[in-house]
């Protein structure tokens, strides 16, 4: 029997991420090469794979997130 993952646990693929959170899988690859946005695995080798964990997306966001109230 498989154990369930947790949902921030989750790993996602690129499109995945496109589809939640409406990152497009070029502007993803961008931040990746510019060594910017989240946190991702990439899988061995140079045409690895690269997945994002649904909680390293979501601190990424929140850690850009700007409260126009909290600007002085």
């Amino acid at each position: 029997m498989m154990e369930q993952v947790p949902s921030a646990d989750r790993l996602l693929t690129p499109a995945q991420v496109t589809e939640k959170y409406g990152y497009s899988p070029q502007a993803l690859a961008n931040m990746r090469w510019r060594r910017e946005g989240p946190a991702y695995i990439k899988g061995k080798g140079r045409c690895g794979r690269v997945k994002y964990r649904q909680s390293d997306i979501e601190a990424w966001l929140d850690s850009n997130r700007v409260d126009p109230e909290g600007a002085v």
